[in-house]
């Protein structure tokens, strides 16, 4: 997916945010909204997706010179997580292809509170290309676009966590500021902790989901060897379970409870407000059954 650039200006190292950016998980999340918001200011934009017309295969490393090819700018989403052993060795070698290969820019989807995170993030700030770093908390998304919803529509969400509350962000908060990063130098060498305005729990959050909809959802609390066996039953590969549960024995341990500022200061304005989500989630009938 490319669209026209915008000027016919030479390109200079200075001038990255006019050349082609790459958006790694073009297709995901986070990673589609940013395409749309690169796109829609007629940004030259390369989707980096398996499914693409140029595969991009963060496994397969023969697949990121092809998609790398002419990129001046990139914003990096890592599958699974960053949290994964593999990841740092797998994105040492990417920031290191990617910057010989002629990229100036690299916008890095990091995670609050995780070892893993910022050992990618150290090692992306030791590369002396110019960075950015996005510290998310858990999507508001995660409960309408995959991970909770089946749950949600089941009528019963058990989770092993305890009431320790998570300030939840909107991923259009987390595109807005990736745009920002990938537009204007202001942002360089910024590391922005991206959380909503206040933290609440998953039984607040799924408490609010129910009445919006006038549905019975139940949240309970459950212990990790009981939710390991429920992974197992939905036939969860083991990989997957292994970090979901450590995910949830870590950054829900209450190190991020506290809200962070990161969304003001990098854009100057507050991030969405969860109720708005659950309202405006709930007319499009996605919780529905």
């Amino acid at each position: 997916m490319t669209s026209e650039p915008m000027t016919d200006e030479p390109m200079t190292d200075e001038h990255w945010s006019q050349g082609l950016t790459l958006v790694t998980g073009g297709t995901g999340k986070t990673g589609r909204r940013v395409v749309d918001r690169l796109v829609h200011a007629n940004r030259r934009v390369r989707i980096g997706s398996r499914s693409a017309e140029q595969p991009f295969d963060w496994e397969r490393r023969e697949t990121w010179a092809p998609v790398l090819d002419g990129v001046t700018a990139a914003y990096i989403a890592y599958q699974p997580d960053l949290s994964v052993p593999w990841a740092l060795e797998t994105l040492d070698a990417f920031f290191a292809q990617a910057i010989e290969g002629g990229v100036k820019k690299l916008v890095l989807l990091s995670v609050r509170g995780e070892v893993g995170a910022q050992q990618v993030e150290q090692c992306l700030q030791a590369t002396g290309v110019d960075w950015t770093i996005l510290r998310s908390s858990w999507f508001y998304q995660n409960f309408s676009e995959s991970f909770l919803l089946d749950s949600i529509l089941a009528g019963q969400v058990a989770l092993p966590v305890e009431s320790v509350p998570e300030p939840f962000i909107d991923v259009d908060d987390i595109a807005d500021v990736a745009f920002a990063a990938l537009s204007d130098p202001v942002h360089s060498h910024q590391i922005y902790e991206i959380t909503g305005s206040k933290a609440f729990t998953f039984a607040e959050a799924i408490g609010e989901i129910a009445q919006a909809t006038g549905r019975e959802i139940q949240f309970s609390s459950i212990s990790a060897e009981d939710y390991l066996l429920k992974l197992v039953r939905y036939g969860v590969p083991n990989d997957d379970i292994k970090l979901l549960l450590y995910l949830f024995a870590t950054v829900l341990d209450g190190r991020n409870a506290a809200p962070s500022d990161g969304v003001e200061r990098a854009i100057g304005q507050l991030p969405r407000d969860f109720s708005d989500y659950v309202r405006k989630t709930s007319a499009t009938g996605v919780w529905n059954v």
